[in-house]
């Protein structure tokens, strides 16, 4: 008997050092797994469907039955970015779809543009994949571009419309050359401080992990940059067309868009509502997702829809 709990014992030191090292060399797969069992508990399922020639992962959740709601992340971001918020959407009565764009998280990855012309026609053509002619939409930064454009492009698709720290308007950016395709863990750091409302030390082995994945993606990334940076699809003059209910969401410390740049989205359309989250940055809506559920939810499902109005929302505590 002895002999057997010595075995079971070196067995189990043996797992934990195993485990231990995986760990060390692979820390986001594990973030990841993290993020999947958040998913599996709010019975949010992952599934795949084909658009065109290619292949869109995505994530359902809800009611069948309930009122659509499209969820469109941001650039090299993907589906599970959104985990904090669909459970509860879906918990509201929502019916939830998170689409990976093409050429993100675990969707097709085509030799193509990358354009945001290119990504809107991929979410027409998923929502009619899925069968839903029309929903109500919330893009997060890139996401919320496609979302305006899809909305003035459109009109009949969305229902309506929320954006949380959008680009697609001009403003004047002062940003470090490659953030968003790092060629080293400074440059990882740099990416981190952009994103976060205050510096964050993060362990170096995480730092590394994250570098690599950024590399693997990085092609992509370039090309939705140039499509971006080009200017082609900037919405500033056209914003004024959008008829929608709207609701416009920011971090109040996002230091990649800043604030103004949403406010200023809130003066063209003069029917939107604006809400400013104290002390949150450019990942605010999964950082700081309880103001921001709890607004998105109220002007999804106000009646008459909301049509003026601002708000400023405490930091949340944590």
């Amino acid at each position: 008997m002895k002999k057997l709990a010595a075995r079971i014992a070196a067995a189990l030191v043996l797992l934990l050092i195993v485990t231990g090292v995986f760990f060390y060399r692979h820390p986001v797969w594990f973030l990841d797994r993290a993020i999947y069992y958040r998913l599996w508990r709010g019975h949010v399922v992952g599934k795949y469907i084909d658009v065109g020639t290619n292949r869109l992962h995505y994530y359902e959740a809800g009611d069948p039955n309930g009122t659509p709601l499209l969820l469109i992340h941001g650039l090299g971001s993907r589906g599970e970015d959104w985990s904090t918020l669909i459970p509860t959407f879906a918990a509201a009565g929502f019916h939830v779809y998170a689409p990976d764009l093409l050429g993100y998280g675990r969707s097709s990855r085509p030799d193509v543009d990358y354009s945001i012309a290119l990504e809107e026609s991929v979410v027409v053509q998923f929502m009619q994949a899925v069968h839903q002619p029309r929903a109500s939409v919330i893009g997060w930064s890139m996401g919320g571009w496609i979302a305006m454009k899809l909305a003035l492009d459109h009109p009949a698709m969305v229902d309506r419309l929320a954006v949380y720290d959008s680009a697609g308007t001009y403003f004047a950016a002062v940003l470090p050359p490659n953030l968003f395709t790092p060629n080293d863990v400074d440059g990882v750091k740099r990416l981190f401080d952009v994103l976060e409302p205050e510096p964050r030390t993060v362990p170096a082995f995480i730092e590394r992990d994250s570098l690599h994945k950024l590399q693997k993606n990085s092609w992509i990334i370039n090309r939705s940059l140039s499509s971006m940076i080009s200017g082609r699809y900037l919405l500033d003059f056209r914003l004024g067309s959008l008829k929608q209910p709207m609701l416009i969401m920011w971090g109040g410390a996002d230091h990649l868009i800043p604030p103004a740049v949403g406010e200023e989205i809130h003066k063209a359309v003069t029917h939107s509502v604006f809400g400013l989250v104290e002390g949150c940055g450019h990942l605010a809506p999964a950082e700081c997702s309880k103001p921001f559920l709890e607004g998105t939810i109220a002007f999804l499902k106000s009646q008459p829809p909301m049509s003026s109005g601002e708000t400023t929302y405490p930091k949340p505590t944590q």
